[in-house]
């Protein structure tokens, strides 16, 4: 078998198959099964790991996949349109398909509150020790957590809106709790509005589900929020401590209006309830990245809520939910109410994240106690550690000779990827990373990039630049004003004016608060546009807020102690977010790398090699223009057809006789004069003529006479439908009364008017004639069966989207672009934009019409390649096909279907369908269907 390239051996898009274990001679081999649910407990003091299983997950696992097998019994009808739209695959639908940890994640959480009680059978999920219920989602960086929120929020509230009285089940009032205001501004994408995930990741099945998620109440806080209202230091009158309910109404806003909320906690680590019996101080905690004041307020606040709204439900989410446990090891402790667990070795194998990749070997000499290279862990280093913890070390003081060779190992690799990535045309140049201990470390990394020896001149860069002080960071965070510290805003000022941004936007960044402004260049690290598009190196002394990353960290140097695996995911999450999503030809992501120094992480690359990630391709806004209404493209939404066995009533016209009507027989007209005593006044004659009356006589009204009359004698006799018994008896009595078989021997009589007449006196002749021609005969008919939700689609309906895909501006569209998959659709393209029997056409990607096939036992969605509308009026969906299989014939077969069924059903116009094999066949279609 061939050894795998990378570490990425599983598919992001199905449930992993296989995983790497370390194996004789500390290799990594491959073991053909999923990873079990675990963690690792390392002791990087006494150089020991073991792993501790997660059995609750490892059960809840099986469960799960076997509810989802049985077609997740017990759930409503939302739901199930909810999962059928999710687990939908079709290309167009959504930028990438949901990922099977995101799905796989929220499954697991509707499991749990909709699944079939036999599925749940002694299962019991333990609680926090709190009167509400947590359920914890164990994702990794990059695995995409804001998405399953999202899906949470649409699970939730579609189906509260739509089952009011399941309170106890789903809520309309989700309140979303962030561990800082870097993540609560990047969960703005979680308010029902314009550009939100739910559009961008499309995950309402129809257009008026979609319309309903917007009665979703929302709010996004800090946890800052729900510290309790400090008194104001020259308050006259002493109000005292905040009422419980008043406490609600600041802190929920409008959703205090709403009870049994739903709460979600992104970071959730940060929130967690300390047992009495736990001993452990603040520095303990800080040491492993906890800060105990934040995750007692945190929980605190919530119980505040839950006492005078009741939180129905929370849930966790977190790559690392961890609670320090207070003893003398390192251990930490996940929480019990965890659920679902995809850790950082799975998003590695599915190459969800970059792969990081420490130091394995170096050409010095290693460490002494655990033979690990110097680079691995520097900071565990004598002469680093008593260094860099000296009190009062001044900026210009040297740093230690290892951390100056660390350096400048690790800057080389820098300077070649900033080569690669600038000859690639990467609007911003890669990231370097330093996480050190302390305040003054970190001044003296500043001044040996910014003024001291820094080996690599390119590293000298004193505007690309950022020292983030975890102060001024603090008081951001909470809307406060730091101290004054004049030469480091002037610093902050700098690294603004040396951006190569406009120049309005660099007034309007200069006009903030430092506090403020810090924070805008801290969430814009390689942002094009934004305040921190150029920055090359970022030193922190915290692992800067929750949720802070970016794409283009390339390089990670650790300079603090590393006490837990917890601090190692943490730090090096920060550069674990990916800068493409290209996949190999076995439909892998391609792996990308971050190289990292001094973090003693145990999951990494031992290969050697592997290219710098290549910069993101330029993306084209894809919308709908509205100036060119007339191009507009309309279809039906049919959820599936039905064959329907109906009656049809069938003349032969051949052998009706021809009926032949008297005028002679028949007065249309009449005269009246006074009469008295049997004589009459012939002077004063009044005439009526029918004749003279039109609109009582019109044919329309009369075939509708004619059509009642022969239902009334008919019905009773009749298997089928009475609507559609009338409707056929009108077309028939339409054509007898249009043709020839109707005599009238009177050229006077010839008249249309007095025609008319003559029938509508002698309508009962008439529909007794007829009937005696008349049989019925059971035939099948094509039935579509409407979305009622949403019944037409339209291009008008598509929502804006982004692509790096080629695409080709077009002028006969109502869509801006054609995103081409492929060279023959964008010759489609051409011959469309090109032909004159061609009105307007559309591709169809992101359009939302798609044909629902059978294929090996499972519904399946097939979407045409374009709707194209011709000069007479039919509408063609055409496929573009290089090769054909079993498979595209059952799509085709759908597809004729489905036009039969339409033109059946009429009101959509002319329909027609057609596959290209070969490109040049195009021209052909257009002209056979014109």
């Amino acid at each position: 078998m061939e050894k795998p390239k990378s570490l990425i051996i599983n598919s992001p898009f199905v449930c992993p198959a296989q995983h790497w274990v370390e194996g004789q001679g500390a290799k990594l081999e491959i073991k053909p099964e999923r990873r079990p649910a675990s963690y690792e407990v390392i002791d990087s003091r006494n150089n020991t790991k073991r792993v501790e299983t997660l059995n609750l997950v490892n059960t809840i696992r099986g469960r799960v996949d076997a509810w989802r097998a049985a077609g997740w019994p017990g759930i409503t009808i939302v739901t199930r349109k909810l999962l059928e739209h999710w687990h939908d695959r079709t290309e167009g639908i959504r930028p990438y398909p949901f990922y099977f940890c995101q799905l796989e994640a929220i499954e697991t959480l509707i499991w749990w509150v909709e699944g079939a009680e036999e599925f749940k059978q002694g299962i019991v999920i333990p609680g926090d020790g709190g009167p509400w219920e947590r359920l914890c989602n164990k994702m990794a960086t990059g695995s995409g957590k804001t998405t399953v929120m999202s899906m949470i929020i649409t699970w939730q509230v579609l189906n509260a809106l739509t089952y009011p009285k399941r309170n106890k089940d789903f809520a309309r009032a989700i309140f979303i709790v962030a561990p800082g205001l870097t993540v609560k501004e990047r969960l703005q994408v979680l308010m029902p509005s314009e550009g939100s995930y739910y559009d961008e990741f499309n995950l309402c099945p129809s257009e008026a589900m979609r319309q309903k998620l917007n009665q979703a109440e929302v709010r996004i806080e800090n946890w800052h929020t729900l510290m309790p209202a400090a008194e104001p230091k020259r308050s006259v009158v002493k109000k005292g401590a905040e009422s419980d309910e008043a406490f609600t109404r600041r802190v929920l806003g409008k959703l205090a209006a709403h009870k049994d909320i739903v709460v979600i906690n992104d970071e959730a680590h940060h929130a967690y309830r300390k047992p009495a019996e736990v001993k452990i101080s603040k520095k303990a905690a800080a040491e492993q990245g906890i800060d105990l004041d934040e995750a007692t307020r945190w929980i605190d606040g919530l119980d505040r809520l839950h006492k005078t709204r009741r939180i129905q439900r929370c849930f966790d989410l977190s790559a690392t939910p961890f609670a320090p446990t207070g003893k003398a090891s390192t251990d930490t402790a996940l929480f019990d109410w965890i659920v679902s667990d995809f850790g950082l070795n799975d998003a590695i194998e599915a190459g969800l994240v970059k792969t990081p990749r420490v130091v394995v070997r170096d050409g010095g000499m290693p460490n002494a106690q655990t033979l690990r290279p110097k680079l691995y862990h520097l900071y565990r280093e004598k002469e680093v550690s008593d260094d860099l913890n000296r009190r009062g070390a001044e900026p210009h003081e040297a740093l230690p000779k290892l951390v100056q060779d660390a350096y400048t190992l690790l800057g080389a690799d820098w300077r070649e990827t900033r080569s690669q990535w600038a000859e690639a045309g990467h609007h911003s140049p890669p990231v370097m990373l330093t996480v050190c201990n302390r305040t003054e470390t970190a001044a003296r990394i500043e001044h040996y990039f910014n003024q001291g020896d820094v080996h690599w001149q390119e590293l000298s860069s004193p505007m690309q630049t950022l020292r983030v002080d975890s102060r001024v960071l603090e008081k951001a965070e909470v809307g406060e004003t730091a101290t004054a510290d004049k030469g480091y805003e002037e610093r902050l000022q700098g690294i603004v004016d040396a951006a190569r941004i406009p120049e309005s936007r660099k007034d309007r960044l200069k006009a903030l608060k430092k506090e403020e402004l810090l924070r805008e260049i801290v969430d814009n690290v390689g942002k094009r546009g934004g305040a921190g598009q150029d920055l090359q190196k970022v030193i922190s002394v915290a692992m800067l807020s929750e949720g802070w990353d970016a794409k283009n960290v390339t390089h990670i140097m650790g300079l603090r102690a590393f006490t837990s695996q917890l601090l190692c995911e943490q730090v090096i999450g920060r550069g674990l977010r990916r800068v493409t999503y290209d996949t190999d030809e076995n439909g892998l992501f391609r792996p990308e790398y971050v190289n990292v120094f001094g973090v003693p992480l145990s999951i990494y690359e031992p290969a050697e090699g592997g290219e710098a990630p290549p910069p993101p391709k330029p993306s084209t806004q894809i919308d709908v223009i509205p100036e060119r209404a007339e191009f507009e493209l309309c279809w039906p939404n049919i959820l599936r057809i039905e064959t329907v066995v109906k009656p049809v009533l069938t003349v032969d016209w051949d052998a009706v006789d021809v009926l032949t009507l008297d005028p002679a027989a028949t007065a249309i007209s009449a005269e009246l004069a006074p009469a008295l005593g049997g004589a009459t006044d012939m002077s004063k004659v009044r005439s009526i003529d029918l004749a003279s009356l039109p609109e009582g006589f019109r044919l329309q009204r009369l075939t509708f006479v004619a059509a009642r009359k022969a239902f009334s004698t008919l019905k009773g006799n009749f298997s089928g439908n009475e609507e559609y018994l009338l409707l056929q008896l009108i077309r028939l009595v339409e054509t007898f009364l249009a043709s020839a078989k109707v005599d009238i021997p009177s050229l006077f009589h010839a008249d249309p008017i007095r025609r008319r007449v003559l029938i509508a006196l002698n309508i009962d002749t008439v529909v007794q004639h007829l009937m005696r021609f008349v049989t019925s005969q059971n035939t099948t008919e094509l039935t579509p069966v409407f979305d009622e939700e949403n019944p037409i689609g339209s291009t008008s309906q598509m929502r804006p989207w982004y692509t790096t895909k080629p695409n080709y501006p077009t002028i006969k569209s109502h869509i801006s672009h054609v995103v081409g998959d492929s060279a023959w659709e964008g010759y489609a393209a051409n011959v469309f934009e090109t032909r004159d029997e061609v009105v307007s056409f559309a591709k169809n990607d992101h359009l939302g019409f798609h044909i629902h096939y059978l294929w090996q036992g499972s519904r399946r969605r097939y979407v045409p390649d374009f709707i194209v509308r011709l000069r007479n009026g039919v509408t063609l969906a055409l496929e573009i096909k290089g090769v054909d299989s079993p498979q595209n014939k059952a799509k085709r077969d759908a597809l004729a279907e489905w036009v039969s069924a339409i033109n059946s059903a009429g009101g959509f116009g002319t329909w027609a369908c057609d596959v290209a094999f070969e490109a040049a066949q195009v021209h052909d279609i257009v002209s056979r269907h014109s």
